[in-house]
């Protein structure tokens, strides 16, 4: 075996590949890069109060609480209590749902329809009583094959098949399937605006 030092017996690829590893962390730490998250670290605790629901279905507001409560239990950065206990406290309505057709077969029946569903949202500093944002318009949508298509529409697998929320308001399982989808995203998109305020 010759004689030399062990940088003198790497490879050209694995010199590339080094380089190419310290470039890539280096813009990231650039860029700002972070994995922390940009809440206050003086909120620990949240209280997701049960939904209310403005719209003429049903059983929808237990699926979205149900759903952004376990957004944040699975996430673990803010403890979920009593509203009592609670430094955040996160409120709802649900205002509207709405299915449109987007594809239709040539007997003129639709194939693929659009499901949104929308919630005004606010989260309070229980503490201070402060409003630290309210947003009107949040949505979770996710489109679907009607019957007419003859096709699956499950978009969600998984462990998130075991978790999604169940809605029985509607009367086809499609609906329903598109509504848990909803709801699912919904929630993500409240809890997100919640832990990442910026």
């Amino acid at each position: 075996m010759p004689d030399g030092t062990a940088a003198e017996h790497i490879g050209p690829r694995a010199a590339l590949f080094g380089i190419a590893a310290v470039l890539a962390l280096t813009a990231l730490a650039g860029c700002g890069y972070t994995t922390q998250s940009s809440l206050d670290p003086k909120y620990r605790t949240v209280a997701v109060s049960p939904f209310y629901d403005k719209t003429r279905e049903y059983d929808l507001q237990a699926p979205l609480t149900d759903a952004v409560t376990r957004k944040f239990i699975t996430d673990s950065r803010l403890q979920v209590v009593k509203a009592d206990d609670a430094d955040l406290l996160v409120e709802g309505v649900i205002t509207g749902m709405s299915r449109r057709g987007l594809m239709t077969d040539r007997n003129d029946e639709v194939t693929q329809s659009l499901f949104v569903v929308t919630a005004g949202v606010r989260l309070t500093d229980r503490a201070t009583g402060k409003v630290l944002w309210e947003d009107p318009t949040m949505t979770g949508e996710t489109t679907f094959y009607t019957r007419a298509a003859g096709l699956s529409s499950d978009r969600v697998h998984g462990n998130g098949e075991v978790f999604l929320p169940t809605v029985r308001s509607f009367p086809t399982d499609e609906e329903n399937r598109a509504a848990s989808e909803a709801l699912e995203q919904l929630a993500t998109v409240i809890f997100h605006r919640v832990v990442e305020p910026w």
